[in-house]
């Protein structure tokens, strides 16, 4: 789980972000944001499609909360 402190600098880092796009300023360093899970905050096993961490995804998977996702078996 990551920290509050955290998950509050990379707010604070995306609304830095936006202000700057709007005053027409380039961004310095975008690439240093980290992806994160929206259901749990971490930043690693992070899937782009679904946001969702390794962990998260496969829970969600199971229980069927993600629609068109079924367990594979050969």
């Amino acid at each position: 789980m990551a920290t509050t402190a955290k998950i509050a600098k990379e707010e604070k880092t995306l609304a830095e972000i936006q202000r700057g796009h709007a005053a027409g300023k380039p961004v310095k360093f975008a690439v240093r944001l980290r992806n994160r899970c929206k259901s749990c905050g971490r930043p690693r096993g992070f899937l782009r499609k679904f946001s969702l961490c390794r962990i998260c995804f496969r829970k969600f998977a199971l229980s069927g909360q993600i629609p068109g996702v079924t367990k594979a078996s050969w």
